[in-house]
């Protein structure tokens, strides 16, 4: 059939006197390897149906189309062709298109074979449908179709997921099983589209694994991040349904925008792009003003100071506008350091409050003089990160269409959301989150830990307060984030898919995706008990957190075996994801094992020849052995996984900091007085989960969250957003009571461990309070305030704890009564002595 001609057309005409197709009380479209009567078949008998486009669609949908094509070769072995404007359409086409950008689909909307309203002027959305008979001599057609120029991709790679390619096939080596036949069952259409406007990554922190790696693997000609570095990393961002990107900024890179090929990319791929919280109007301060100004500007910049140097300062804004105005741009407004550190400026808060005021205004006054559209139009994002926050709250008045993006404490914990007046805001609120982190109290820049269980909790919270227009995450290498970053995009697509209660069950979904439904299950409890390790200190974190010998040992235990599970999984992996189980499972895995073992057995020994044990120096060796094979897996990683591909991606001690190195071990036994304390181990441990009773306020709800803080699980309220009750309202409150049997009469200590989690908004606290055998109720508050000393030893110990002290005037059972007064109080454990 000819779309091009005039007789073409009245075929088409005659399409909209069909009866529309019955999509009621159908289930929805499935893929199989299996034919039936309504599959439309994508492979079958070593032949694969065309793919269909219209060159006038965007250009990332013909870049998709080909990956699709790529995918299905990499699934079948088959080879299929994209073609464009073809006049004639197979028996058995797949049809890929944009509403209103492609002749195809338009076409197919007006004969009532897609439904228009699930598209029309929606933001993102794609259909996937089997479409019987949609025109003469077509017997079954698969159609997706996107309300704009990502949706059509998403759909595209959406449909690519199903199929059994991994968003990660490239990023991880994910091969998928060869298929002889692949056909899509009819059914009601697959209609998707996202929880949170734009949502993407931050590359950084880049100067030890994704940098060098593309330096020496990818961008050869530049020796840096460039454009196919970047072309990669934007078909992994539609992969995983993204949009959005902070490009890496770091000393070690050179800017964005010094590639010309880079925004050219990005626009052929449709990823939008952004600057970071300290690189206002898409600039990158590191080196495009400390740097590269002179080559640039031909004479060497004044002060980074907007009071004393306002007039350059803006014209250098200005000159990125006007080279990016052709771009999808997020613009980053405000001012911070040249480099992450606090805008340079009067030391009065209030005379620096009024400079930020003026420094924004002027930079909206560069948008609408250079884009022409109205300045509230243009995507624009303030970041009160770090000290900005503070700024923010001693009364910077921000424009109200400027989306502002709460930071979490670089820890995985959110500093603040936004309030019932800020809710109200035409430009609303976002996140910027971290699962990878340079910085005090310690660097975790190694491997990757943050579970879902904690992103999940976090990020929820976070959108029950407003904030769904941008999140981004900051995933440092993207290796080994893979995991986790893919699970904030899926989040981010679906945040009903992944709630808290449930997100300790992503592991086992997205293992039986990556690696077959065989091995999911051994492979979730792997990464549970990695998790909740990772929780108590993350492997960077093991030398600036105590242990008793008691947790020391069941640390070293539960690595030990969650390593050999890991080792024996790999015996069965098939060949073909052997690389991608390395660098997703064993490797991080094994790393955490051997740092664990490397700075614990090194303590041992201390103590033991402290004692003059002999055995002393049999942990030297051990923890001399666990240093040495650190560094072997990591050159197995470089040099040896997937032929070489990652050489110069991973690094074994970035920032080459002392927890890296090897700790100080006994190498000889003396009998010596050693200073080591030990905290006492008698102690009655209650799991926050094993209450005896519980009463909950109508219109909340208490939930057992596994995966959720210290210990592998936690308690807490629903709604986030329930109002906080007031130190004389406990009787308003919804409690928790334990049974705990005393030994002893007199005064008891009641430590109770939660999540580290920060009040939900200025004024907010995270408060409980605790009464025994119903004493005077005690109220405490466990957010201490950011970056104090209380603070960073939360982070690193992954708990915040009130502790009471109560007179028991009986031995045997006593009545513990909790009341949780705050949203995001999750209680973790009862340690009483």
């Amino acid at each position: 059939m000819n779309f091009r001609n005039l007789a073409g057309l009245s075929v088409w005409m005659l399409l909209l006197l069909l009866p529309k197709q019955n999509m009621a009380q159908r289930a929805g479209i499935a893929v199989s390897e299996i034919n039936s009567i309504s599959s439309f078949p994508i492979v079958d008998g070593g032949k694969a149906s065309s793919i269909y486009i219209d060159e006038k669609d965007a250009e990332v949908v013909g870049i998709a189309a080909e990956a699709f094509k790529d995918d299905i070769h990499l699934l079948t072995g088959t080879t299929t062709s994209v073609l464009k404007n073809n006049p004639a359409l197979s028996a058995y086409p797949i049809i890929v298109g944009t509403i209103g950008q492609s002749f195809y689909i338009d076409q197919l909307i007006k004969a009532g074979k897609i439904n228009r309203t699930i598209l029309s002027g929606k933001w993102e959305t794609f259909s996937v449908s089997v479409i019987e008979n949609p025109v003469k001599g077509v017997k079954r057609a698969l159609v997706i179709a996107g309300s704009d120029r990502r949706g059509t991709a998403y759909g595209i790679f959406q449909l690519s997921r199903m199929l059994g390619v991994s968003p990660l096939c490239w990023w991880a080596d994910v091969k998928p099983a060869i298929k002889k036949s692949l056909y899509v069952k009819a059914g009601q259409p697959l209609v998707e589209s996202p929880s949170v406007k734009y949502r993407g990554i931050f590359i950084n922190d880049e100067d030890w694994g994704i940098q060098p790696w593309a330096a020496k693997m990818m961008d050869t000609d530049v020796k840096d991040i460039g454009p196919k570095t970047y072309t990669k990393i934007f078909e992994l961002l539609l992969r995983l349904k993204a949009n959005y990107i902070w490009p890496g900024m770091h000393p070690s890179t050179k800017a964005f925008y010094y590639y010309a090929n880079n925004p050219i990319m990005a626009d052929k791929y449709a990823i939008v792009l952004g600057s970071s919280h300290c690189e206002p109007m898409l600039r990158n301060n590191v080196f495009e003003w400390a740097e590269n100004f002179e080559h640039e500007y031909g004479k060497k910049p004044g002060e980074w100071r907007y009071d004393l140097n306002k007039n350059e300062i803006a014209n250098y804004w200005t000159d990125r506008v006007k080279q990016a105005k052709n771009c999808e741009s997020i613009y980053t407004v405000g001012m911070r350091g040249i480099h992450d550190g606090s805008m340079p400026g009067p030391k009065d808060k209030n005379e620096k409050v009024k400079l930020l005021g003026e420094v924004i205004a002027d930079q909206r006054t560069i948008l609408s003089k250079n884009i022409t559209k109205p300045v509230s139009s243009i995507p624009q994002i303030f970041c009160p990160y770090k000290e900005v926050l503070s700024l923010y709250q001693a009364g910077l008045k921000l424009p109200d269409d400027v989306t502002i993006v709460w930071a979490d404490d670089n820890h995985g914990y959110i500093r603040q959301l936004s309030n019932p007046e800020e809710q109200k805001r035409s430009g609303g609120s976002g996140v910027y989150y971290h699962i990878s982190y340079w910085g005090a109290p310690q660097d975790y820049l190694w491997l990757s830990s943050i579970s879902p269980s904690l992103i999940s909790y976090e990020l929820t919270k976070a959108y029950q307060y407003k904030a769904d227009r941008l999140w981004v995450i900051n995933v440092g290498d993207i290796k080994p984030a893979e995991m986790e970053t893919q699970f904030a995009m899926d989040l981010a697509w679906n945040v009903n898919q992944w709630k808290p209660e449930n997100a300790d069950n992503y592991a086992e979904s997205w293992a039986a995706e990556t690696f077959g439904a065989e091995f999911a299950k051994p492979i979730a409890e792997i990464k549970a008990i990695y998790y909740r390790l990772a929780q108590a200190a993350k492997p960077e974190h093991m030398a600036s957190v105590n242990f008793t010998d008691a947790q020391a040992e069941e640390r070293l235990a539960a690595y030990e075996r969650i390593y050999y599970q890991a080792e024996s999984l790999n015996e069965k992996m098939p060949a073909r994801l052997k690389d991608a189980f390395f660098e997703l499972i064993l490797y991080p895995v094994e790393g955490a094992m051997l740092m664990n073992q490397k700075i614990l057995y090194a303590k041992k020994s201390l103590v033991l020849a402290s004692k003059g044990d002999q055995s002393a120096l049999t942990y030297s060796k051990k923890s001399k052995a666990a240093f040495e094979q650190i560094q072997l897996i990591t050159k197995k990683y470089n040099e040896e996984i997937a032929g070489g591909k990652w050489n110069g991606m991973m690094s074994w001690k970035p920032r080459d900091l002392a927890v890296f190195k090897m700790p100080k071990v006994a190498d000889s036994v003396t009998a010596k007085s050693l200073h080591i304390t030990a905290e006492s181990e008698n102690k009655i441990i209650v799991r926050a989960a094993k209450y005896a009773e519980r009463s909950v306020p109508k219109g909340l709800s208490l939930q057992s969250l596994k995966g959720l803080g210290l210990g592998g699980a936690g308690i807490s309220l629903y709604p986030f957003t329930f109002i906080p009750i007031g130190e004389t309202a406990l009787q308003n409150a919804a409690f928790i009571i334990y049974q705990v049997d005393f030994k002893t009469q007199g005064e008891h200590q009641i430590e109770v461990k939660c999540l580290p989690t920060q009040g939900v908004n200025n004024g907010i606290k995270v408060r409980y309070a605790i009464s025994v055998n119903n004493d005077k109720p005690q109220v405490i508050n466990i957010s201490p305030a950011s970056e104090n000393n209380i603070w960073k030893q939360n982070v690193l110990q992954g708990y915040a704890s009130g502790i009471t002290n109560h007179d028991i005037n009986k031995t045997g059972k006593s009545t513990v009564k909790i009341y949780m007064l705050d949203p995001g109080l999750v209680i973790n454990q009862l340690e009483i002595q």
